[in-house]
């Protein structure tokens, strides 16, 4: 029975019993456990705890250009490894690159991440352990000058 009542915890469907286990003490180990451990002691047991603010050294943002919308599902497993990916669309039919959109802001939504428009065709997705801030105007493309040069 400890098997299936463990199964329906992890599905949640029922609480974990607590389980209290009481020890019993001999008059003898009381008179050792009454004695406090020293500052220094405790000081030093404190200095363990240390964690570096730049533990995350390996950070990665992957490039990736698809040419079909069965390669969305590589770009979606690499932002749930909380990795950033830029999705350039260039290569992709319309109708694929919607797709693609559509698929990658369901799993953007599903990681708390956000998607982000960087350029013509081209997208930033990002995790939820990534914020992006600021924002790129088109305003370039509605000038008639710029038109004139591409």
């Amino acid at each position: 029975m400890g098997v299936m009542n463990r199964f329906m915890n992890y599905l949640g469907l029922q609480e974990e019993e607590e389980v209290v286990e009481r020890e019993r003490f001999s008059d003898t180990e009381d008179d050792a456990e009454l004695e406090t451990p020293s500052f220094e002691s405790r000081k030093n047991q404190r200095g363990n705890n240390v964690v570096s603010i730049h533990s995350q050294k390996n950070v990665k943002v992957i490039l990736y250009e698809p040419r079909s919308y069965d390669e969305a599902q590589e770009i979606a497993d690499h932002l749930r490894s909380h990795r950033s990916v830029v999705v350039n669309l260039q290569r992709v039919r319309n109708d694929q690159a919607m797709r693609i959109i559509d698929f990658l802001s369901g799993t953007i939504y599903a990681l708390s991440g956000s998607i982000s428009k960087i350029g013509g065709n081209i997208f930033l997705c990002t995790p939820d352990t990534v914020e992006i801030e600021g924002a790129i105007t088109e305003i370039l493309t509605e000038d008639p000058d710029y038109n004139r040069m591409r």
